[in-house]
């Protein structure tokens, strides 16, 4: 789940541009070192460390983000609220609540643990692997959104009947409904029996 161009790279303390790392991790999450963004998405992949917000409105609708047409890893695919990778020893929560702010400009005004899920989804356009093991969270939103144009195309706030009627006709990101499926439990309680989640 990308968060910036292959070829970004962050400003150190020191000024200098460094390639961004993810952490590695074992099947059971422990961190076992790190690897340079793009080539932990070369098949096979490399497993790592990932996180998938959804955040809902106080009606009970997800917020689904369209990923700008300029990322270099499932552009212009429908996606759940936010989603990427901490940094080396970063703390997914605050990964989450980080990234939330930078692609949407707002910040959830709940944000729960929901959960961990392993997957492995080839991507068939770009030829990328996503090979991680996402943390995932659910909370709210209720401040207006200010989405960055570099890495949201579009947001839409929808119920399950209009989730399952766009993932009918748009074109979704590959790993969507495998988290989707992992924070449903977490949704439910969240959102309640009204929601129909």
């Amino acid at each position: 789940m990308p968060i910036t161009p292959a070829t970004a790279t962050h400003r150190s303390s020191n000024g200098t541009a460094e390639p961004i790392l993810l952490e590695l991790v074992d099947e059971n999450g422990a961190t076992i070192g790190t690897a340079e963004k793009l080539a932990a998405h070369q098949p096979p992949g490399q497993l790592h460390r990932a996180f998938s917000v959804f955040l809902f409105d106080e009606q009970g609708r997800l917020l689904l983000q369209q990923r700008a047409l300029g990322k270099y890893h499932s552009p212009g695919v429908w996606s759940n609220t936010c989603c990427g990778h901490p940094y080396p020893g970063e703390a997914p929560f605050a990964a989450a609540a980080r990234r939330t702010y930078e692609e949407l400009g707002v910040s959830p005004s709940l944000l729960a643990e929901a959960g961990t899920v392993r997957y492995n989804h080839p991507d068939p356009e770009s030829g990328l692997v996503e090979q991680e093991y996402n943390h995932l969270f659910v909370g709210l939103v209720q401040a207006p959104l200010r989405p960055d144009p570099e890495e949201v195309g579009a947001t839409a706030f929808v119920t399950p009947d209009e989730l399952a009627e766009r993932h009918a006709k748009d074109t979704f990101s590959s790993w969507f409904m495998t988290v989707l499926d992992a924070a449903r439990p977490a949704v439910k309680e969240l959102t309640g029996p009204s929601a129909d989640w």
